[in-house]
């Protein structure tokens, strides 16, 4: 909603990438899209080891949007053209404001965390099912003519708008393994995964307070996820450049990391993520995956051309990899594995993919750029 500090904290967030562009690459796409490194203290270890020229961190881009008020569904507000952002995320960071007091009014008149994320939830069910309504007529039509494909919608849609009509999100529906690819198609915008952020007072960051805790026991009962930060603190520390200062000011509140670095990280395990390696002289670099991701899929994160060309992954836990001193030691402990087209990529893996070689193509083997 608005003035519950969305944007300050979205400021402090890209202002906190940027002072830390030295190091990680950054870039703000337009004024309201920005893109910031995980935060991840394994990589600065495998470069030491590995003697890397530069750090390469995975990233997530974060969207702030305007506040949406109560009949945004039916354009109240900036309402439906803000609507149409949501739909091309992954995840919705849903900032509740948990502090009272101050000179920022409210727009419901109160503070009420959970009214908020009702009012919020209501009105991106309500877009959904005047969404998937229209689209439904349309589409059961066709599946009444005989065509298979509109047939197997109208069995997810059907449903979904029950679910909808009863004042329930899209992703309390769970659609069967063939089901998957048409419901996501469906870019419902209650069927994405959900992060509450709860806003607190200063005094209240290291701790949370009554409010915030509210949230997090709704958050637990949805299977969602829930952060507290203070956007005040966090403004305050993307304005420190030096990093010592800024480990001492948040020590100081009693803090020993941003409320920004666990947004981001939860972000990142709100979307089922994870991270693998690959270490080399002129750089240590985090790659992105989803959790379950097979060897192909991984290295095809690095170029298309790496899945089409994948013959094996040789794999090196982060653990090991730390123990025996780097690649040359854990091959001769025998930590090195081979893994082919079927390994589970897990969450640390150092990575060396070994490619079929084309001429004039990439080179093998190939440690990523």
């Amino acid at each position: 909603m608005p003035n519950v500090g969305k944007s300050t904290l979205f400021n402090a967030l890209t202002a906190t990438a940027a002072a830390a562009a030295a190091n990680y690459p950054f870039c703000t796409i337009e004024p309201n899209v920005g893109r910031v490194p995980v935060p991840d203290p394994r990589l600065e270890k495998l470069a030491t080891i590995g003697k890397s020229a530069k750090i390469v961190p995975t990233q997530l881009e974060f969207v702030d949007i305007a506040g949406l008020v109560r009949g945004a569904s039916k354009g109240e507000g900036l309402g439906n053209q803000f609507l149409g952002h949501i739909r091309e995320v992954d995840a919705i960071a849903h900032v509740l404001r948990c502090f009272v007091g101050g000179d920022i009014t409210h727009v419901e008149g109160s503070v009420d965390p959970l009214r908020d994320a009702d009012t919020i939830e209501t009105e991106l069910m309500l877009a959904d099912l005047d969404s998937l309504e229209k689209r439904y007529a349309n589409t059961i039509k066709k599946a009444k003519g005989g065509d298979k494909e509109s047939k197997a919608q109208v069995e997810v849609m059907e449903p979904v708008l029950a679910l909808l009509r009863e004042g329930k999100p899209a992703r309390t529906f769970k659609p069967a393994a063939e089901q998957v690819s048409i419901f996501k198609q469906m870019q419902l915008l209650t069927s994405k995964p959900v992060l509450y952020v709860c806003n607190v007072e200063e005094g209240a960051a290291a701790t949370g307070n009554e409010l915030s805790a509210k949230v997090a026991a709704r958050a637990k009962a949805e299977g969602a996820s829930s952060v507290v930060i203070s956007a005040a603190i966090e403004a305050e520390v993307s304005q420190l450049t030096d990093e010592a200062e800024r480990k001492e000011f948040l020590e100081s509140l009693g803090l020993t990391e941003t409320g920004l670095t666990r947004v981001i990280r939860a972000g990142y395990g709100l979307l089922d993520l994870i991270t693998y390696f690959t270490v080399g002289p002129k750089e240590t670099r985090a790659w992105t995956v989803r959790n379950g991701a097979k060897g192909p899929e991984a290295a095809g994160v690095i170029h298309t051309d790496f899945e089409r060309g994948f013959i094996c992954a040789e794999t090196i836990s982060y653990d090991d990899y730390l123990a025996c001193n780097g690649e040359q030691g854990a091959k001769d402990a025998g930590k090195m594995r081979q893994e082919g087209r079927d390994y589970t990529v897990r969450d640390g893996d150092v990575i060396l993919f070994r490619l079929m070689s084309r001429p004039g193509r990439l080179p093998e083997p190939y440690r990523g750029w």
